[in-house]
């Protein structure tokens, strides 16, 4: 891919136009782009990315959007309906979450912007919740989201990162359970992770936090919207949600199997006091007193018209249906992988798994996936690849090429060997290496890379 896309194709604006371009030329440059995007996803052979996939359905959003595009959410006395949309969201969601199970205390949750944006708003809430604990601390899995990392950064909570079992990719207990003390004021697990497709055993988790008396935040952004309906259909899913004794926070995107456009997730927690120890007021300013929910000012009236119209347009039932396509076709992609057997699945997975060989460098399955239109995502720590299952893989003749496709590129792998690869690791993308200077170049790599995108030729 070129640094600037679309140079040659579209000249670049180095500065504002004296003279705005006529709205038909604009509209027509933005159809040109999508045009040549969208069948990158089309055919079914993206892992994750484009959750629904549905044009027709993405064609419903944007109207809905359009409703309330101008609309900044935080005037809720000019435009009361984002009350209502983000109320029924955060209500729906909590139904959908098994907060039923909650009777002590009073439910609650926020409309974040992303998966990232809901981990954030949850660390952010067990910090201020504990003001008497000057270093706090958190544990999570080695495979739980690199978002808790970010916020402990950010936010100046340490985060400890718990080893995974090998065979399992469940957290260690007994390591949890070792380096919890006076500072911890959360634990966590996933449901599932992004890599393998693994549920935390949430229920041994919640019972130690209850018994050391911290939190327990499940990050379930990718299964939030999908496993439930798999524990309706017979899938062998554990209990993770709200059902669970111990779970304080839960984190669900809207905007993966919520099938809502991007830039929207739930947060949602169990007691409405911790939710509120997000909240920032400052009541001494010359502007008046300030007071925002979460980390943002102003927010997009149009996503929660658009979230909401998503969920309660497809309804239970429409989610399911769903959810039993894409658990099946995710069974029949697993099973073109058992039927080699220079290959293994990792763990035990749920709509998503992960890949890798002992036999050769599983990087040169992904070289060749590559040449028939796949993009699977790369990880390290074993070297692995990824396939999160989403609509678009549910067409009629995905999976039959997955199996013909993956049967070619296990022969020409197996002629390389663990000779080096073209592709490699890293998250959302493919790139080379594991080892330390090379984990450093990557980190240059990226800057550089981004610094290029963001630049002019």
């Amino acid at each position: 891919m070129s640094d600037f896309p679309y140079a040659e194709r579209f000249a670049p604006h180095r500065a504002l136009p004296e003279v705005g371009e006529e709205r038909r030329d604009v509209l027509a440059a933005l159809a040109a782009m999508a045009a040549a995007e969208d069948p990158t996803w089309e055919s079914g052979q993206c892992s994750g990315t484009m959750y629904c996939g549905d044009h027709e359905h993405y064609e419903f959003l944007n109207e809905a959007f359009g409703h309330f595009s101008h609309v900044n959410s935080l005037q809720r006395d000019m435009c009361p309906s984002s009350t209502k949309f983000e109320s029924e969201i955060i209500a729906m969601t909590l139904d959908l979450l098994g907060a039923s199970n909650v009777t002590a205390t009073r439910p609650a949750g926020l409309v974040t912007s992303g998966g990232t944006g809901s981990i954030l708003h949850a660390v952010l809430a067990y910090r201020d919740a504990r003001p008497e604990v000057a270093r706090p601390n958190i544990i999570k899995p080695e495979s739980a989201h690199p978002a808790f990392a970010k916020a402990g950064h950010l936010f100046g909570v340490e985060v400890r990162v718990a080893p995974i079992d090998p065979v399992t990719t469940q957290v260690d207990l007994d390591w949890v359970a070792a380096h919890v003390d006076d500072s911890t004021i959360a634990l966590v697990g996933s449901a599932c992770n992004y890599g393998y497709g693994t549920v935390d055993p949430i229920a041994e988790l919640g019972e130690l936090a209850l018994q050391r008396g911290v939190g327990l935040h499940v990050d379930a952004c990718l299964g939030g919207f999908l496993l439930p309906f798999g524990r309706e259909l017979g899938y062998d899913i554990p209990a993770f949600d709200y059902a669970v004794p111990g779970v304080t926070s839960i984190s669900a995107d809207t905007h993966k199997y919520g099938y809502a456009l991007k830039g929207t997730s739930v947060v949602t927690f169990a007691d409405q006091r911790l939710r509120n120890a997000q909240y920032f007021y400052q009541t001494d300013w010359s502007g008046g007193k300030y007071c925002s929910p979460g980390m943002d000012g102003s927010r997009s009236g149009g996503l929660l018209a658009a979230t909401w119209a998503a969920m309660v347009s497809l309804g239970r039932e429409g989610f399911r249906r769903y959810a039993a396509d894409i658990f099946a076709t995710a069974a029949a992609m697993r099973a073109a992988v058992a039927e080699h057997d220079a290959l293994r699945v990792v763990g035990s997975p749920t709509f998503l798994f992960s890949i890798t060989s002992d036999a050769f460098e599983i990087y040169h399955v992904n070289d060749f996936l590559r040449t028939r239109g796949w993009r699977l995502n790369g990880q390290q720590y074993p070297n692995a690849i990824h396939m999160a299952v989403t609509r678009p893989q549910t067409q009629a003749g995905v999976v039959e090429r997955w199996r013909t496709d993956l049967a070619d590129a296990v022969r020409y792998a197996s002629t390389k060997g663990f000779e080096p690869a073209q592709s490699g690791s890293i998250y959302g993308g493919v790139a080379g290496g594991s080892t330390a200077e090379v984990d450093e170049a990557v980190k240059f790599f990226m800057a550089d890379m981004m610094d290029q995108q963001m630049s002019l030729p």
